[in-house]
Order: C-alpha cells, then sequence, then structure tokens
C-alpha cells in the first residue's frame, strides 16, 4: 500500500557503494533498489514506496512529460516542520494510505488519521498535546499512545486541513508524521543515533573530569597549589561544558517547553539538579571560591542518559512487535494486463482494482484480498491469525493480503482492495488500540504530574533546611532530592506491559483492539458464548428438507435463497447453496428482522424465513413441533401456512470442549445464549458440558441477560459473530469477536479472534493475567522505590551521581519486567 512521502527523510549509502538516484525525488536509494515504476516506457528506480506510488499516479495520469521538463528537484525551504511543506499532506494522492473517511457524533464525513510524534518523553509531553491540538477548531478527536508515541486524529475537513494539524504539533516543539512503517523505522534510528552521539560526548566527558578531579581526592587534607587547582578546575569547566549543552539539551529544551506551555513536567526536576549544579560550579571556578563538582555533573548525566537510551531500546522492541502485524503488505504487485494473456506490469499496490488480476511468485505477499483464478500453492498467514502450520490452497479458495505464498506461483483475481481488505481492517483496529489509553494508565499519569509539583517543592523545602544546617552541602542535597526521584516509572508502568502483552496476543492470533481489553479480560469471572459461529464452524449446510406445502422442493429452495440473498449469516450462505435454480424469485419490500427472520413480498404474497413463532405469526398457524438433535430448523411459509422447514447441520470448533474445562480450572463460568431453536442448543450445551444455556433468545434478552449478571457482580466476557450481536458484544465488560464474523461485530469487538483456534483465546486468558501481575508489581516497585528513595536523599545519604543511577535503574527495571511478556510467545 502507498505510504505517505517524505523524500528527504534520513537516506544513507554505504561506504564503497555507488548511490542510485531516485528518479521521482533525486535522493540515493538506501541499499539495494527495491520500487521501480514504469516511466514513459522505462523501468525507472524509486527510493521508497511513497516515491513509487506518487510516481505512478503521475505516470499513470499520463504526466510523463512532467519529468522530462522539470529543470530541478523539488527542493522545500528549512522552516519549523523540520525542512518539510506540509501541505503536501492535504493532497488526496498522499492521504490515500493513511487517511479514511469515518462518521463521528459533531461531521458525518469526518476524517481519521494514525500519526507517529516525535519528541513525547513523558505524560506532560501527550498531555500538551493533547490539549493544544486538540482545542484547534476542526479537531474533534485526538487519542496519542505514551508507549508507541502513535497518535489517532479525527478531523472535519470542512473546518481544518491536516497540515495545519501538522503545523500545530511543530508550533509547540514536536514532530508529526503519517504512520507508514519506513518512516517509523527512520525515526526509530535517528532516535537512537542522536542518543548514542549525546551518550558517547557525556563518557568522554565523564571520563575526563574524573582524571583531572583525581588528583584533588587524592589529595585529601593537603592542598594542591592555588595555580594547579585552578588549572584543573578550568580544565574540568570547558570538558564539562559540552556534555552540559549537548548532551543534556534536551532535558533542559523540554523542562522550557513544558513551563512555556504552564505545565510541570519530568523533565523539569533533572534539568533543575543538573542546571544548579553546573551553575554553582562554574561561580565557584570564576570567584575561585567553595567547592566544584564537575565529575559529579558529568557522572550523573552519563548515567542517566545511558539508563534513558536503555529503556528506549525496550521500548522500541516492544513497539516493533505491534507494528510487525500491520506492516506486512507489499508497496508493489505485478498485474496481468489483459488476463489471460501472459503479458505483466509492476504497478503500485494502491492503483490495483476489484477484478485486476495478480501473479504471486513464491515468497511474496499477496497485494490484495482474492481467490486463486490459477495454480495451487500453501500460504503462511501466521502474521494475521497466529496459525503456524502452512495452509493449502487451490483454485477457487480465497487469500488474504499480507500473507505469504510458500511453494508455487499464483494467479490471485483481486476481489478486496486499499481500505476493503481485512489486513486494512486489522490495521485500523490496531491503530484504534494503540492511540488510546485506559483508566489505569491516565490515573498514573494525572499522580507522575502531580508527584513532580510536589517533588519540586520538597527539594526546595529540604534545600532550605540544609542552608540552616550545613550550608556546604545544600546545593548538593537538593540536586540528589530532584533527581533520585523517578515519575517516570510511573508513567511506564502500565503503557509498557500493555504494550508487548498486545504484541504477544496478536502474535497468537488475538487481536486487542481497545486498550482496557487485558486489564478486563484478566478480571473476567463470567464468560458469555453465542452458538453458530462461534462455539460451531459457522459451516453450515442442509441436511434436510420437510415439505409442509403445495410446493416441491425446488422451489421452495429457490425462495429461501433469494429471501437471504444479500445476509452475510451462515444460516443464510447455507440456504443460498441449497438451491440450484438461478435466476432467483423476483421479491419486493424485502426486509430483514433482527432475530427473527426476514419477510419480502412474492406474486402478492408475503413470504417468511426465519423462527417458527415468526413465520407461523403471518398465517396465525399453531406452532410446529421442533425436531430434535444438533439439526437447526428454519421455517419457510406465507400468510396460508408453513411451506417447508430446512435442518441445517453445524460442527463444533474445534477445542471448544477444551477451552470450556480449562475456562472452569479457572473458576469462570460459562452460559450459552442462541437465538436457536430449544433442542439444538441443548444437544450442544450437553455435548459440551454447559449447564447454562438458554434458547430463542433475542438481541435484547441476550442483553439484559448480561446486565443482570453485571448487577451481580459479574465481570463478563461476550463472544460472537454476527449483526444480532453487535449489540451484547457492547454491554459486555470485554467483547471477543470472531475473526470470520461481520464487519459490524469486529468493530464492536473489544478483542478480534484472528484464527479459527480457541487456543489463543486460551493463551490470551492467561497472558491477560500475567499482564495484570506485571502491572502491578510495577506500580509496586514505582512507589515502593520514590518512598525508600527521597527519604536518604533529603538526609543527605545520597550523592547527585547515586540519585542519577537510583533513576535510570528504575525506570529500566519497570522495561525490562515488561519484556518478560514476551516469552510467552514461545510457552
Amino acid at each position: 500500500m502507498m505510504n505517505a512521502p517524505d523524500p528527504r527523510a534520513g537516506f544513507t549509502v554505504p561506504d564503497g557503494v555507488m548511490a542510485v538516484q531516485c528518479y521521482h525525488c533525486g535522493l540515493p536509494v538506501d541499499g539495494a533498489v527495491r520500487y521501480r515504476v514504469r516511466i514513459a516506457g522505462t523501468e525507472q528506480p524509486m527510493c521508497c514506496a511513497g516515491c513509487a506510488a506518487v510516481a505512478g499516479a503521475i505516470s499513470g495520469g499520463g504526466l510523463d512529460e512532467f519529468y522530462r521538463h522539470r529543470d530541478a528537484l523539488p527542493e522545500a525551504a528549512p522552516d519549523a516542520a523540520g525542512g518539510r511543506d506540509l501541505s503536501v499532506y492535504d493532497l488526496p494522492e498522499v492521504q490515500t494510505d493513511f487517511v479514511r473517511t469515518v462518521a463521528h457524533a459533531q461531521c458525518a464525513d469526518a476524517r481519521e488519521a494514525l500519526l507517529i510524534i516525535e519528541g513525547i518523553r513523558c505524560a506532560a509531553c501527550v498531555w500538551l498535546n493533547e490539549q493544544h491540538v486538540g482545542r484547534l477548531p476542526g479537531v474533534l478527536t485526538l487519542d496519542i499512545n505514551y508507549t508507541t508515541r502513535r497518535a489517532r486524529v479525527v478531523w472535519d475537513p470542512a473546518k481544518i486541513r491536516l497540515s495545519e494539524i501538522l503545523q500545530a504539533v511543530v508550533d509547540i516543539g514536536y514532530q508529526a508524521w503519517p504512520n507508514d512503517r519506513a518512516h517509523a523505522e527512520s525515526v526509530a534510528r535517528g532516535e537512537r543515533r542522536d542518543a548514542l552521539w549525546r551518550l558517547a560526548v557525556a563518557g568522554l566527558g565523564m571520563m575526563q573530569v574524573m582524571m583531572y578531579a583525581w588528583p584533588a581526592y587524592m589529595a585529601g587534607d593537603l592542598e594542591l597549589p592555588e595555580g594547579i587547582a585552578a588549572l584543573m578546575r578550568w580544565a574540568s569547566l570547558i570538558l564539562t561544558a559540552p556534555v552540559v549543552l549537548y548532551s543534556a539539551a534536551p532535558f533542559f529544551s523540554r523542562a522550557w517547553r513544558d513551563l512555556a506551555a504552564r505545565r510541570v513536567g519530568m523533565d523539569l526536576p533533572v534539568a533543575l539538579g543538573v542546571g544548579s549544579a553546573f551553575a554553582a560550579s562554574l561561580w565557584a571556578t570564576l570567584t575561585r571560591s567553595g567547592e566544584v563538582y564537575f565529575d559529579s555533573v558529568t557522572m550523573f548525566v552519563f548515567l542517566l542518559l545511558a539508563g534513558r537510551y536503555l529503556e528506549m531500546l525496550a521500548r522500541q522492541r516492544a513497539v516493533r512487535g505491534v507494528e510487525n502485524l500491520a506492516q506486512v503488505m507489499p508497496a508493489m504487485a505485478r498485474r496481468f494486463t489483459a488476463w489471460p494473456a501472459p503479458q505483466t506490469e509492476a504497478v503500485p499496490v494502491a492503483r490495483l482494482v476489484v477484478g485486476d488480476h495478480v501473479v504471486v511468485a513464491a515468497g511474496e505477499v499477496f497485494p490484495a484480498d482474492g481467490r486463486l483464478a490459477d495454480g495451487r500453492s500453501e500460504v503462511d498467514e501466521s502474521l494475521l491469525t497466529g496459525e503456524s502450520k502452512p495452509q493449502p490452497r487451490v483454485a477457487g479458495d480465497r487469500v488474504v493480503g499480507g500473507s505469504m505464498n510458500l511453494v508455487s506461483p499464483v494467479v490471485v483475481q483481486v476481489e478486496q482492495v486499499g481500505e476493503a481488505t481485512r489486513l486494512a481492517a486489522i490495521r485500523r483496529l490496531i491503530g484504534r488500540a494503540a492511540s488510546s489509553r485506559p483508566e489505569v494508565v491516565q490515573f498514573a499519569d494525572r499522580i507522575a504530574l502531580h508527584f513532580v509539583s510536589a517533588l519540586i517543592v520538597l527539594a526546595c523545602v529540604t534545600a532550605g533546611v540544609w542552608l540552616w544546617v550545613d550550608p556546604a552541602r545544600a546545593l548538593w542535597v537538593f540536586v540528589a532530592v530532584l533527581v533520585v526521584s523517578c515519575p517516570c516509572a510511573l508513567s511506564l508502568a502500565t503503557p509498557a506491559a500493555l504494550t508487548v502483552a498486545t504484541g504477544v496476543l496478536s502474535r497468537s492470533g488475538l487481536l486487542v483492539t481497545r486498550a482496557h481489553a487485558i486489564e478486563t479480560l484478566a478480571r473476567v469471572t463470567h464468560v458469555v458464548f453465542d452458538k453458530t459461529g462461534t462455539l460451531t464452524t459457522g459451516d453450515m449446510h442442509v441436511q434436510h428438507v420437510e415439505l409442509l406445502g403445495d410446493a416441491d422442493a425446488g422451489q421452495v429452495a429457490a425462495l429461501a435463497a433469494a429471501l437471504e440473498q444479500h445476509s452475510t449469516h451462515p444460516i443464510a450462505r447455507a440456504l443460498r447453496q441449497a438451491s440450484d435454480i438461478q435466476p432467483l424469485p423476483v421479491l419486493a419490500g424485502l426486509e430483514a428482522v433482527t432475530g427473527q427472520g426476514v419477510q419480502a413480498t412474492y406474486q402478492g404474497r408475503q413470504i417468511r424465513l426465519g423462527s417458527a413463532a415468526f413465520v407461523c405469526l403471518a398465517s396465525n398457524a399453531a406452532l410446529p413441533d421442533a425436531p430434535g438433535g444438533l439439526a437447526t430448523p428454519v421455517w419457510l411459509g406465507d400468510e396460508h401456512g408453513l411451506l417447508a422447514r430446512f435442518d441445517l447441520t453445524d460442527t463444533v470448533r474445534d477445542g471448544a470442549a477444551a477451552l470450556l474445562a480449562r475456562l472452569r480450572e479457572r473458576g469462570i463460568a460459562v452460559s450459552l445464549l442462541s437465538g436457536d431453536a430449544e433442542a439444538p442448543v441443548q444437544a450442544l450445551a450437553g455435548e459440551l458440558g454447559i449447564a447454562d444455556a438458554h434458547a430463542r433468545m433475542s438481541p435484547e434478552s441476550k442483553r439484559a441477560f448480561i446486565e443482570a449478571l453485571q448487577g451481580g457482580g459479574a465481570v463478563v466476557a461476550m463472544l460472537g459473530d454476527g449483526v444480532n450481536d453487535a449489540p451484547v458484544l457492547a454491554q459486555a465488560q470485554v467483547s471477543v469477536a470472531m475473526g470470520s464474523g461481520t464487519e459490524l461485530a469486529r468493530a464492536q469487538g473489544d478483542m478480534v479472534l484472528l484464527s479459527g483456534s480457541f487456543d489463543a483465546l486460551t493463551r490470551g486468558l492467561d497472558t491477560a493475567r500475567a499482564t495484570l501481575a506485571v502491572v502491578r508489581q510495577n506500580l509496586r516497585w514505582a512507589f515502593a522505590y520514590n518512598l525508600l528513595a527521597i527519604p536518604p536523599a533529603m538526609m543527605g545519604w545520597i550523592s547527585p551521581w547515586m540519585a542519577g543511577v537510583g533513576m535510570s535503574a528504575s525506570s529500566l527495571i519497570v522495561v525490562l519486567n515488561a519484556l518478560r511478556l514476551q516469552r510467552r510467545d514461545k510457552a
């Protein structure tokens, strides 16, 4: 899929390798040429998917003359936006990949985009962006995830442009980019490179300053000659200045930005500590009076940067695990010019349309959803469903864009493209989860922000006391109190664990789409199941047709198929497959009655299909006796009486019995709610050992049942797959939609079971409980550390460099503890 371009974003060419220039933007291609576009009959190299897509659009629009007549490559003047012309993001062709139209309560034609926000370091950064940008006229929603640095923004295009939103982010000292994988990795590399340079300068400065401080320490009570002592101080000052002015610069810039926004951020204590210590040492050097502690300043900055660098690596590793699922679609595809003619052309995936035929070689990724038109192979859907075994596919079988072709070349007829593909739906759901914050995270952020304010007050009071007790130590006690505390650990405690757990669950086939889902799943006490398509596979077929009127089997099958021609329910698919009459009868006034059936007018008669009560209501006929066994009866009738009964059978989903047994082992109660007749529901309940099973349940009665459970204190999880299940899924505290279910059910679910196996759900429950345990451990550690570290610092027992070690270690321990959850991938 096309990625939003930033043609000047950090491409490098290895030494000794001749650079290949991008034909579109002129920058060197990073590594081997992966993207090519045919322009004026010649394949031209492109540096990235964005340039390839834009060049493809220019060429496809017959505008090849653009490349012949341009006399210079585009070059934006440097500005506050980092040299970018932000107006390019208002172009429809650029917005194709990362902007979509959504319905909002305040705007029926709103736009939604996922962005990367650079420069976020703490909860105060999140708050500042949400407050500043969220208050712009036309911005409807802005949610930012602290751990992933991802933002979801919804706006009214009639009131504000996307470029204005991006500029608003720039105005407060941050950078915003479309959320594409290439740029996300470029940003991550840039963060690592910048952090390493700052760390290296701090490390070299620390070692040299310690060398100059060593003679003073060794001299002890013996005085160094005044000239030598002054020389040592000036040398230490010169070496410390780059550490403070360069290595520690981000602390000062972020602290000043927060103060300018009248906000207390988590970098403010560090900036105050480093700045005051350096200023006092500078004054002592200039006046040749008092003590200098340049060695403590450089050591503190080095240790703090080292801790934050390790924390950044751990965070990027966790985020990368989540994003791998949503970033697998290729940028280019080989399309047949006129299938079945053998000629093909390379085109951007964004230009594929429904009905195109593309060839996918072994080892390549399917560029869109479709069906095999020719060939047979095996596909790897592990990134999408968690299913590790290759799945066989033959002509006529469906394939999912983003899965990998393993064995042999195949031809695929495209059925879904762009935002209609299953992978696009997964990306939207991942984005929704990544940009939202559960209540426990917001609570920890509020505590951390108040904690910073209280800490500064406490440090000032402590300094005042020490000025009275021992003025010589007051400054360093003040610095130690500011530095030793760790509000960052409080803010990281929950989102770090949730981010790692989200990646683990996604790779196992359970997609988290709302941030609260993991926390709530861990506390579930009652699980409610739908029947068809959930506990059963939903792959139904007509086992028997009982004729009850004058029509023959072919006529009743055709009527049933016509009534269900637009439905996606498993029963509807089975009834359509049972009819071999074409064309289907022409109906008028087709209407679906939720939870009951469907009705229409045929040749002046009202025809109904559905439950016995619904069908018999049209003719006031007595309710018939339902057949026994697992078969699900579907009745057909008109105003004169019943015409037929269709008995449909289904297969119990693999792993259903094992899942129910594991739930019971964990003390979780189970209920089965179904709109089917009593006999098949009770038969399935008996087979699976479900004591609490209810039949003939409408969506309203299912919702009331869950409300009653919640009224009794139960934390309810609901599993369903259909349109009828959507209101019930919304009622449960946490809902799991089957990946094979309807789009409405998947959109309503807090989690989506992508694979057909219940093993992922069992692992998900265990992972959720382990995640909640890690969150509690992290919070306990963060609170305990601060409670235990601050009093000794106030007493003067902790030096600034020791405080720096403690602060860095506290944040790092929280992140590393969260990363332990990744071991559950191998369980």
